[in-house]
Order: C-alpha cells, then sequence, then structure tokens
C-alpha cells in the first residue's frame, strides 16, 4: 500500500500512512487490560475508580444500547500526552465547504489526522499558506471501526464520569453504522447513539446532583451549536450574494465578530470558575472559522433525523441500529432521500 501510495501522490503520502502506522501501533502497545490495571498497587485510587466505572459502561452499551461485545475498551493505555491524535480541518476562505481526505479504509473524510501534534501544526501551516482557513483540534478519542480492539486512555478518563460513558458509547456506535465517503452520516449517527444511551445510563446510573450538572452542560453546548448555526447560515449568505470578494471578506469579518461579542455574553451569563471558562474560551474562539463551523456541522447536522428514526422504532435501540445499518448501505442519494424524509436537519450545527 506505501508503495502504491507513493507512485500516486509523492513522499508526503508515506510519511503520512507511517506516522498513522506508527501511531496506532503505539496506542496497541500500550494498552494493558483493565483489570491489570486494577490489581496494579502503582495505580491510583482515583485512576482504577475511573476504570471500574468506564468498565460498567462498557457493559451497559452492550447490554443496554446493543452496542458491539467485543474487547474494545476492556483494555487501558497511557498515552503521556492530552490528545490521542490532532485532527485538521480546511475550508476556503469563502465557503464552509471542507476539503475532502480520502483514505484506504475509512473512505474520504473532512479531517486528517496525526498522531503528534507537531505535525498537525506543520500541516495546518502549509494549507493555511495556500489561503484556507484551517481548524486544528484535539481529539481525545476514535474508533478503529472493529479493526483494533480500542482502548480506554488517558486522554479523556479524568473526565467527568458521564464524559467517559459518552465517548464510550459514542465510538462503540462507529462499529455499527458506518459509510465510508459521508462524514455527517457516521458521525449524526454516533451522536444520536450517545444522546440515547447516555440518557438512559444516567437515569440509571447517576446521582441527581451529577444528572444537574451534566444538564448545565449540555444546556451550554445547545446555546453555542445555536450560536454556530446562525453564524453558518449567515456566512452562507454572505459568500452567496452577489458583490465582490472583498465585501464577502468584509461581511464574513463582521459576523464572526459577531459570534465573538454574543459568546461573551453568554459566558458572563455562565459565570463560571475561572479555570472552566478558559476552556471554553480556547474551544469557541480559537480558531473561529469556515473550517471550524464546518467541522462542527459535521457532527450534529443528522442528529434531528436519526432522532427521528429512534422514535420511529419504537425507541428499541437494537431495531434502530439495524434501521441505520441499511441507511448505510445504501447509494448516498437514496441515503439523503431516507434521511431527508424524516425531518429536517439540525438548525443547531
Amino acid at each position: 500500500m506505501l508503495a502504491a501510495a507513493a507512485v500516486l501522490s509523492g513522499c508526503s503520502t508515506v510519511s503520512f500512512y507511517w506516522q498513522a502506522f506508527t501511531g496506532q501501533m503505539e496506542v496497541t502497545r500500550l494498552a494493558r487490560p483493565v483489570e491489570e490495571v486494577l490489581a496494579d498497587p502503582a495505580a491510583g485510587a482515583d485512576l482504577k475508580r475511573r476504570l471500574a466505572y468506564a468498565l460498567r459502561a462498557r457493559e451497559f452499551a452492550t447490554r443496554e444500547l446493543g452496542l458491539p461485545e467485543n474487547a474494545s475498551y476492556r483494555r487501558y493505555a497511557d498515552l503521556g500526552r492530552p490528545f490521542v491524535v490532532w485532527n485538521v480541518f480546511a475550508a476556503p476562505a469563502l465557503s464552509l465547504e471542507l476539503r475532502t481526505q480520502c483514505f484506504p479504509v475509512a473512505g474520504c473524510v473532512v479531517y486528517r489526522g496525526f498522531f503528534a501534534e507537531a505535525a498537525a501544526r506543520r500541516h495546518a501551516d502549509g494549507l493555511r499558506a495556500e489561503g484556507l482557513d484551517v481548524f486544528v483540534g484535539g481529539v481525545p478519542a476514535y474508533s478503529t471501526l472493529g479493526w483494533f480492539a480500542d482502548p480506554l486512555l488517558n486522554t479523556f478518563i479524568r473526565y467527568p464520569d458521564l464524559e467517559i460513558a459518552r465517548l464510550i458509547f459514542h465510538e462503540l456506535a462507529h462499529q455499527v453504522a458506518y459509510v465510508r465517503d459521508d462524514s455527517a452520516f457516521n458521525e449524526s449517527f454516533a451522536v444520536a447513539v450517545e444522546e440515547e444511551g447516555l440518557r438512559r445510563w444516567a437515569q440509571a446510573n447517576a446521582a441527581p446532583a451529577e444528572r444537574a450538572e451534566y444538564e448545565a452542560y449540555a444546556a451550554r453546548r445547545r446555546e453555542l451549536l445555536r450560536l454556530f448555526a446562525r453564524a453558518r447560515r449567515e456566512l452562507a449568505a454572505a459568500y452567496a450574494a452577489p458583490v465582490d470578494d472583498a465585501a464577502r471578506r468584509a461581511a464574513k469579518a463582521r459576523i464572526l465578530a459577531r459570534v465573538a461579542d454574543d459568546y461573551a455574553g453568554l459566558r458572563r451569563e455562565w459565570n463560571l470558575p475561572a479555570a472552566q471558562a478558559r476552556a471554553y474560551d480556547a474551544w469557541v474562539l480559537q480558531d473561529l472559522n469556515n473550517a471550524k463551523l464546518g467541522s462542527i456541522a459535521t457532527y450534529t447536522s443528522r442528529v434531528p433525523q436519526f432522532a427521528a428514526l429512534l422514535a420511529q422504532s419504537g425507541g428499541d435501540i437494537r431495531r434502530f441500529h439495524r434501521e441505520a445499518a441499511a441507511l448505510a448501505a445504501l447509494p448516498r442519494e437514496e441515503r439523503n432521500r431516507r434521511l431527508d424524509q424524516l425531518g429536517p436537519q439540525s438548525t443547531e450545527d
């Protein structure tokens, strides 16, 4: 595969696939059975509690959510870094359409992932030099679609408990229904599964205070998604306007400045602790551009339609999985037509 890639695309392609291969092998090599970590006297009590919690969520995923019964999320790896990969998204300066990247197994996706942050930043710099809008996002977890036993990672095991469960449900969902070349389908389906899974898990396992805290977090997330969705609609209109590029760029600057101002108002209302507020600042304001707004839409645009499909399935989540897998097997045009019949796309993308 690497030799063919070199002929077709040059040494940069070989370098990219090599880092992907060695990065995945490192994750696999470092993974230890969770039971082994739980029996290790050197492992801290907090880590052990979190790993035990993750195992319970993993069992729930199979038993109650119909997610795959396999070796994924039954091992733990400490990578010694804050994210497992960094994804690089790019879009033209006057368009919200993300640049597509195509790979042998995953098909065409709207990002390129790197196991080293420095490599991701170098790639991003090259894209910016082409005049593109670029967003680099750290990723705490990803799915190998069943090709490997995906482990629990240090990159998310210190998250709040419900976030740990959410990530496990999301990543396992990718093993149920996945379409090459359709990132919006894949991510929206996984988000629909995570949301329903988390609702059921929290009802059975979370204390009232924990549920209230998570609901407050979810409400903040919805407010931001509405803010970003409005910006996308306004930008799309500005880019389609019958004016010159200078006027389009001026409109873009005004719209993005208004996003920052409106976010500042939300932040004041939330009245969060300083460290938490800084984390929101970094997530919202860093690389606020077409690429970032497009990446967010990828994860949410089809969620309402999958929620409608779940309701149409009578809340039977296993039937829902079968229906989603059947949609995944259809040609793109027919798949999109059937999804459209389920209702409008998200206004919170």
